[in-house]
């Protein structure tokens, strides 16, 4: 049985652009569509003594924002079977549970909170940094949201921390017939002029060296696998998180790995994932990896 592709709704412009770009991803992988709307409500509801047989008025909220969510995925695309639920229980710490049944999870950029004036949703940061499953943050411009672009772009981490993301980018740009970015950024402290500029460039060339290295080991494991996606590997100079945000905005769904380590608590995320889920121009898929 498939596992599904779970997205997390709340009815915020936000959760419904992530039901669109969901319902588009499940007909392109033949996955199921699972919607979920998590609440706290029946734990306060509960605490309060209820003097009338109406259902309380956040269950009738909830049941008619994943109706409504239901609603539209069936308009866009009436094929991919679609499921609801209603789970009582903090939205974050529901998402991440859902995760682990889940082919991936997706949210939108911003929920319904008061504080709209984040950049990403305390929500949406949350599941991305504590998930077990590939997690899509649905946000940019209108063109990277719907794919007009053809390209995916995968940000390089380090060894033995994206392989599952370039699997992930790799069947993604397969899906879509579109063409693979393989971008790793390289730093090293500024040279300058005069009699020792070759030797002060030298470093130089060696740290480009190694992220070509690294990009060659990286495709090597993955490109055999699916030899008809259309892969472009760039070594280049420069922080990875300006890199990546820059180039986000000529994709349809940037791919970066995330460390998973057993035991650790809170946001495994990193500065360039964070980065990424605050200013990314397009969709951003944190794939984790377990270490």
């Amino acid at each position: 049985m498939e596992l599904p592709l779970v997205v997390g709704v709340d009815g915020s412009n936000g959760s419904l652009d992530a039901v669109d770009w969901a319902v588009d991803e499940a007909a392109r992988h033949g996955l199921p569509l699972r919607l979920v709307h998590a609440s706290l409500w029946e734990r306060y509801e509960g605490a309060v003594p209820v003097m009338s047989v109406e259902r309380p008025a956040e269950q009738v909220l909830a049941e008619h924002i994943v109706g409504s969510a239901a609603e539209r995925a069936r308009r866009r695309n009436p094929d991919v079977k679609t499921t609801t639920d209603v789970i009582p229980a903090d939205p974050a710490s529901a998402l991440v549970q859902e995760g682990d049944h889940a082919a991936a999870v997706v949210t939108g950029s911003r929920g319904r909170g008061r504080l709209a004036g984040l950049l990403l949703g305390s929500v949406g940061l949350a599941v991305a940094g504590r998930a077990n499953c590939p997690v899509i943050v649905v946000r940019g411009d209108r063109a990277g949201q719907a794919g007009t672009h053809g390209r995916i772009l995968l940000g390089a981490g380090e060894p033995g921390e994206c392989g599952e993301a370039a699997r992930f980018a790799f069947r993604e740009a397969e899906a879509r017939g579109c063409a693979l970015d393989v971008i790793r950024a390289w730093r090293c402290h500024a040279y300058g002029t005069g009699d020792h500029a070759a030797e002060e460039r030298e470093p130089a060339h060696r740290h480009e060296e190694q992220a070509s290295a690294l990009l060659d080991a990286l495709l090597a494991e993955v490109t055999a696998d699916r030899p008809a996606v259309r892969v472009s590997r760039t070594p280049i100079e420069g922080p990875a998180r300006k890199v990546l945000v820059h180039r986000s905005a000529a994709a349809d769904l940037v791919v970066v790995g995330a460390r998973r380590r057993s035991g650790h608590h809170g946001l495994q995320l990193g500065r360039v994932n964070h980065t990424l889920l605050h200013h990314s121009a397009c969709p951003v898929a944190v794939v984790p990896q377990r270490m």
